[in-house]
């Protein structure tokens, strides 16, 4: 199938895409990458009057280091994510993410701002921006705000953003020393879309946990904390009991649904093995498990 019909827009700045954007009153769609939104557009699954193409907006792409921040523009390519030598000091786990994210051709032209604002349940970057706790910046008519990565996915294919309004920029906190990172995932075939996949972020003292942060994607409609396993594992010693622990524990309260790829019983089954795959990559990084 093909598209059906749109004006197409290619504005040379964002605040011009968002004048374009309120015009159409909620019936314009963004392209970023266009990796997602393309497919979608031959479907049919959306119609929209219009497409305004980002690719040409000045300021899009910035990688920068403010402070105690780590900003990227929306139209930063997943590519950079894994070569910009700044992600990698800034936020390496959404360095060791990216290689998740597709093949080559799909990461060059791939942009980190268009996959957090898709929203899909199994894409990996939207379990990375809450497990790091990242900030969105909306743009809109009114000016710029601030949405917590907790609260910009809202469920399949949905976040936060008003129809007036784009992704400027995500900010991410700067990595701590004293953080431990781990991104993994189970797909059908390398490179696809994950079934499950688990992001974890561990801030730890004399091996001692002082917070945890696992969000899993794949088992419902957006982003899920495994609040009984970030417990579980809040100020104890990272030994190999607690790890068992917390991954047996990653079932517990969790809601897992089906979908054309994959059972429920599946994503119920591999998940506590992947939070477990998870800490033990996390706890390789310069310190060793307790046994």
């Amino acid at each position: 199938m093909k598209p059906s019909r749109f004006e197409y827009f290619s504005p040379a700045t964002a605040a011009e895409a968002v004048e374009i954007l309120a015009n159409f009153e909620g019936t314009a769609r963004l392209l970023a990458g266009g990796q997602s939104l393309v497919p979608i557009l031959n479907f049919r699954v959306f119609a929209p009057a219009a497409l305004i193409d980002l690719n040409r907006c000045r300021g899009l792409d910035e990688i920068r280091k403010d402070g105690t921040l780590l900003v990227l523009g929306a139209m930063v390519r997943q590519s950079a994510a894994e070569t910009s030598e700044t992600i990698r000091a800034c936020c390496p786990l959404l360095t060791a993410t990216a290689p998740f994210l597709g093949p080559n051709a799909v990461r060059n032209r791939g942009t980190v701002g268009g996959s957090l604002a898709h929203a899909d349940r199994v894409a990996e970057l939207p379990a990375v921006a809450v497990a790091l706790g990242a900030t969105m910046v909306a743009e809109g008519p009114k000016g710029r705000r601030d949405i917590a990565a907790d609260d910009f996915f809202l469920g399949d294919l949905t976040n936060s953003l008003a129809v007036d309004e784009m992704l400027r920029e995500v900010r991410f906190p700067v990595s701590s020393p004293v953080q431990r990172f781990a991104f993994v995932e189970a797909t059908n075939r390398h490179h696809d879309l994950a079934l499950v996949g688990v992001a974890l972020k561990l801030t730890l003292r004399e091996n001692r946990c002082e917070q945890a942060a696992i969000v899993v994607v794949g088992i419902g409609p957006k982003p899920t904390h495994l609040s009984a396993s970030e417990r579980s594992l809040v100020g104890n010693r990272l030994d190999a009991d607690a790890v068992r622990n917390a991954s047996a524990l990653s079932i517990e309260g969790t809601e897992f649904e089906s979908d054309p790829h994959t059972p429920a019983s599946y994503r119920r089954h591999v998940l506590p093995a992947l939070v477990e795959r998870a800490l033990l990559q996390a706890m390789s990084q310069g310190l060793s498990i307790q046994r």
